[in-house]
């Protein structure tokens, strides 16, 4: 039953994550909204962290059920592979907004499409990021519950990636789909990048 309330909570996040996001609700309550909605972005953060611990918090109270046997290189990988996630999350953070990101600063009316370090490799590190985190969950502690918030994110990321780039077209126009054509979704090239 825990399990089934795991999946039903992640499936809700996600859900709420993308319609929260989307670009025809923001242009709804900007409409209704007018000066109260310089609070959206930072009421969406607080939402999205708050759900995101009780999730966390949850899956703590589901008693540990292991599905593989722990092996010290398994636990090995899964650390290095954790570890090189964090470094992708936090060096795609440095070269976003984060104050503007959270909701702490209000947005540029005209924002700027990045092209550059990590951005330059993959349309999107910080998913990439969070995916070798989850990953790298899964194998240092091989339960179910990590399997699950794995997974999930697994089944999430097409649809999430979908309406982002959505919202991204109709923000940046040819721009993105020249972007789209010349970088990869998640998983870098390693060969001799092309030149625009």
């Amino acid at each position: 039953m825990g399990y089934l309330l795991l999946i039903l909570s992640w499936s809700i996040f996600y859900f709420t994550h993308s319609f929260l996001a989307s670009a025809k609700l923001k242009r709804i309550l900007k409409g209704r909204m007018k000066d109260g909605f310089k609070w959206y972005r930072f009421s969406y953060t607080i939402f999205s962290s708050l759900f995101f611990l009780v999730i966390m918090v949850q899956s703590i109270l589901i008693p540990p059920n292991r599905f593989l046997p722990q092996t010290t290189l398994m636990t090995y990988l899964g650390y290095m592979i954790a570890a090189f996630g964090t470094i992708i999350l936090v060096k795609s953070t440095k070269q976003i907004q984060m104050k503007e990101f959270l909701g702490l600063e209000k947005a540029e009316e005209s924002p700027k499409l990045i092209q550059t370090g990590l951005y330059a490799r993959v349309r999107h590190p910080l998913y990439l990021g969070l995916l070798m985190i989850f990953l790298g969950y899964v194998l240092v502690s091989a339960q179910y519950t990590a399997l699950i918030h794995f997974l999930c994110l697994i089944l999430y990321l097409p649809f999430g990636i979908y309406f982002e780039e959505k919202n991204l077209i109709g923000l940046f126009g040819e721009k993105y789909k020249e972007y789209q054509k010349q970088v990869p979704t998640l998983f870098p090239r390693w060969g001799k990048k092309k030149r625009a």
